[in-house]
């Protein structure tokens, strides 16, 4: 593991401000309420695999990292949150309170997967433990970063999936949802697996190779095609790759044919051709044997226009011979899933001199009671393939025969094979506020996304129907959990008055 390098701070002096209102409000009032001292640990997971998939990549720890060690309120910010007013008109929040923000320094414990790790629905990808008001300030923004980056990672590496060992380049950042956006998506895409990005900015702060030619106003700019693919190639002749559909696709490629035996002559190669339009399947057909029958079987296509996995595997399925797949739009945007659905609930709480409480969330719908306790994530492996996940309590850890029970479906039920290797996921990130481990750069939180897909069933790739692999809670926190269900139903039914 290395450093944190090239990790992208928020522009502007503090970043207290970006959360939600109501998690000042509520901080506001465990202040006038004199919860100060007291202790709360929350966890940051999803209920289901985008994109109806089997799996999902955690990413997005280098911003949060970021986020942390920038975490501050300014004067400016507190002059801003003093004009706020309530429905009275008068002010929000008192005086006292906007001082006690202005010192706050983090002294919180967290712990986080690292980027690139496979994961699945209920298990925490970061757990914070520390002052209930600083773990409810960090909400907001936390949610947000782990949010959007795993989702794009996750979309990035299905679209790899279905490239099948074909260079994936991410050119999304005209259509990302602002620069901002398009920066840790250009991160996230290339922790899924994609090898370059168009994007500049994203190349210079985070290591990624930029890559990118020409657009169509080139050509449009001189009186012909060929004389437009001549100017380029004397300009750019180490980095030749001429889009060919500007005017009649093929007659595009032939001309490329041309340019690229001036450049032999010259000692450069023509580095590929790029389909933007059309039927993308005959077309790169027709473009492979023109360009093979003239001595480029080297040369690249390069195809982009509105890609996914889905269209990609389509193209793959008749035969296209493309080997470059520029993806923009649809992975860039998660086309077909706008979020991730992270949420971030209380699992424990301590008051000062007592001992942890673990905490229950009751809901008419199954999925969203939470998982109490301090939970942790134990993967089990056997012959290099990984087999299960049993989420425990840190407080009361698993002990004997190693049993996980499907928090959804308290029916099913698996045994693990006694003395089977494990590893947990959740690793120490912060301690008391203190920066205690290094981050792993994109480049290894890549080639960890890589290591990880290729040690689980092939089955949790498939696109439709996927395999679903094995998560549950361990017996005792199962058992820890449903007797927290049925206490809280019990004291909810003593309460009820319908019917007196």
């Amino acid at each position: 593991m290395s450093t944190l390098k090239s990790s992208l701070r928020i522009p502007g002096q503090s970043v207290g401000l970006l959360t939600d209102l109501y998690q000042l409000t509520m901080a506001y009032g465990y202040w006038k309420t004199g919860e100060l001292d007291t202790e709360s640990a929350f966890n940051l997971y999803f209920r289901s695999s985008p994109f109806e998939g089997g799996y999902t990549i955690a990413c997005g720890l280098g911003y949060l990292v970021d986020f942390v060690q920038s975490y501050a309120f300014s004067n400016e910010d507190l002059t801003y949150l003093s004009s706020l007013t309530g429905n009275d008109g008068k002010p929000l929040f008192e005086a006292a309170f906007l001082s006690y923000l202005q010192q706050v320094e983090l002294t919180c414990d967290i712990d986080a997967v690292p980027e690139g790790t496979v994961v699945f629905p209920n298990e925490p990808l970061v757990r914070i433990r520390g002052p209930l008001i600083q773990c409810q300030l960090l909400e907001t923004p936390l949610v947000n970063i782990l949010n959007f980056q795993s989702l794009i990672a996750t979309k990035a590496s299905r679209v790899c999936e279905a490239a099948q060992g074909d260079r994936v380049i991410e050119f999304g950042l005209r259509r990302a949802q602002g620069f901002d956006g398009a920066l840790a998506a250009s991160r996230a895409a290339y922790i899924g697996g994609c090898e370059s990005t168009s994007n500049v900015l994203a190349g210079k702060l985070f290591g990624i190779p930029p890559r990118g030619t020409h657009a169509h106003s080139w050509v449009m700019i001189f009186d012909s095609e060929i004389e437009a693919f001549q100017a380029y190639a004397e300009a750019m002749p180490n980095n030749c790759i001429l889009l060919v559909d500007t005017y009649d696709t093929l007659q595009g490629v032939r001309n490329a044919v041309e340019i690229g035996q001036w450049l032999r002559e010259r000692g450069s190669e023509l580095a590929g051709i790029r389909l933007d339009s059309g039927d993308l399947a005959y077309l790169s057909i027709e473009a492979r044997k023109i360009l093979d029958e003239a001595g480029f079987p080297d040369a690249a296509i390069v195809a982009s226009n509105e890609l996914d996995e889905h269209v990609i595997t389509s193209l793959k399925d008749q035969g296209a011979r493309i080997n470059v797949w520029g993806v923009g739009t649809k992975l860039i945007t998660a086309w077909d899933q706008p979020a991730l659905g992270a949420v971030y609930k209380l699992a424990a709480v301590r008051r000062p001199g007592g001992e942890w409480e673990p905490r229950v969330k009751l809901s008419e719908h199954a999925a969203k009671v939470n998982i109490p306790g301090f939970s942790q994530v134990r993967r089990f492996q056997r012959d290099g393939e990984f087999i299960a996940d049993m989420i425990y309590d840190e407080l009361d850890p698993p002990a004997g025969i190693a049993e996980i029970v499907d928090p959804m479906d308290s029916t099913r039920w698996k045994k693990l094979p006694l003395g089977a290797a494990h590893e947990d996921l959740l690793l120490p990130v912060y301690r008391a506020g203190r920066l205690e481990a290094s981050v792993p750069t994109p480049q290894d939180a890549r080639s960890r996304t890589l290591e990880q897909l290729s040690s689980f069933h092939p089955g949790i790739r498939r696109f439709l129907n996927p395999h679903q692999y094995p998560v549950g809670l361990d017996r005792g926190l199962h058992d820890t959990r449903m007797r927290l269900i049925l206490e809280a139903r019990t004291e909810v039914a003593a309460s009820d008055q319908w019917g007196s």
